[in-house]
């Protein structure tokens, strides 16, 4: 062996020392990150797709978006034809104001009645005081008569005193009868025109009720004109436009979609057997697939409350009733601290995500 040969031997140890050690460090660099963090692919941005359908039937007016615009909220989408909804809310503010009318009509009414009945109590209370005079003159008669026929049995009183004496009874019974039978009337009619104005009062409730009735129809008249103008919700992107101008559309038709570009998170779906090192409130990197240079930052915010498994439209079971036996995925919400705004625009709903769970 030369001496060349005995050089390049340790030279070859210490490269393969070198070799061995960065292989160590990028190990143990993994291990720890691996131990550090929980991952998942399986994720997607997602925000609020927001459903715009019709609260009228009416035909369209006007389209004021063309598909995939971008809107600011309260802008004005579409306009239907409010003919028809204008002559309703004409119809329900007159019959507002008929029932308002006829308000004050049975209260005039009722006024009156109370007015009449009142008059009636104080007349049957002046026939009963007249029964009590005509009572009186009555018995005084009757003793003036008893008194002139004694004294005509011993010629005490001519024949004319007499007359006089017993013409006088009989007028006087006959007032006291006329006195009873007016009472009775009048105590008759006041029981009837109490019962008229207790009736005309319950004619008030009824009328202030037709009162709330007309305003309610006239509120929800109201409410169904203002339907004939769809205005944006929120901001975003009105997409899906699925009307035509002119077109007829019934309530609960569909018109568009509205994307809100100002509320993004992730779904990200985790396999149960990383479930135990997460909690709510834990630091995420995101990454989307399509800006790998755009670093995003979130928090763990919510559970989903069940696997995916379980939001499925097919059982995760056979016929025989027994489970299939596979790691099941579980979706949590993440919300996202550092979206920025300025890319709203470019950033959409579904896109793929990468997502790394700090847990230590």
């Amino acid at each position: 062996m030369t001496q060349e040969t005995q050089k390049k031997k340790p030279n070859k140890l210490i490269i393969i020392g070198i070799i061995a050690l960065v292989v160590i460090g990028i190990g143990a660099t993994l291990y720890i990150k691996g131990t550090n963090y929980e991952t998942s692919d399986n994720a997607q941005l997602d925000g609020d797709l927001v459903p715009i359908r019709s609260s009228v039937t009416a035909y369209i007016k006007d389209i004021r978006f063309k598909d995939n615009q971008l809107v600011k909220k309260g802008d004005t989408l579409i306009l239907f034809d409010a003919d028809e909804l204008k002559a309703k809310l004409t119809q329900a503010e007159a019959a507002l104001d008929n029932a308002n009318a006829n308000l004050l009509a049975v209260q005039n009414k009722a006024s009156a009645s109370a007015e009449n009945a009142t008059a009636s109590v104080e007349t049957a209370e002046s026939n009963q005081q007249g029964i009590v005079a005509a009572k009186v003159k009555a018995e005084k008669a009757q003793k003036d008569f008893d008194r002139v026929t004694e004294l005509q049995k011993i010629k005490a009183a001519t024949q004319e005193q007499f007359d006089n004496a017993q013409s006088n009874l009989q007028i006087a019974k006959s007032d006291y009868e006329k006195a009873i039978n007016q009472q009775q009337s009048s105590t008759s009619s006041s029981l009837g025109l109490k019962a008229q104005a207790s009736a005309d009062q319950n004619q008030i409730d009824l009328a202030k009720a037709q009162i709330k009735q007309r305003e309610a129809e006239l509120a929800l008249t109201k409410k169904q004109l203002s339907y004939a103008t769809v205005i944006a919700p929120c901001n975003g992107v009105a997409t899906k436009r699925a009307i035509q101008l002119g077109q007829y559309v019934s309530a609960g038709q569909a018109l568009c979609m509205v994307i809100n570009t100002e509320n993004y998170w992730v779904n990200a779906n985790f396999k149960e057997t990383q479930l135990n090192k997460l909690k709510i409130g834990d630091e995420v990197e995101i990454e989307l697939d399509a800006y790998p240079d755009l670093k995003l930052v979130g928090k763990i915010e919510s559970y989903s409350g069940a696997t995916g498994a379980k939001f499925s439209l097919l059982p995760p079971d056979n016929a025989t009733g027994n489970f299939i036996k596979i790691t099941q995925r579980f979706p949590l919400r993440i919300s996202i601290d550092n979206f920025p705004k300025e890319k709203a625009t470019e950033i959409f709903p579904g896109l793929s995500a990468f997502v790394k769970v700090k847990v230590k």
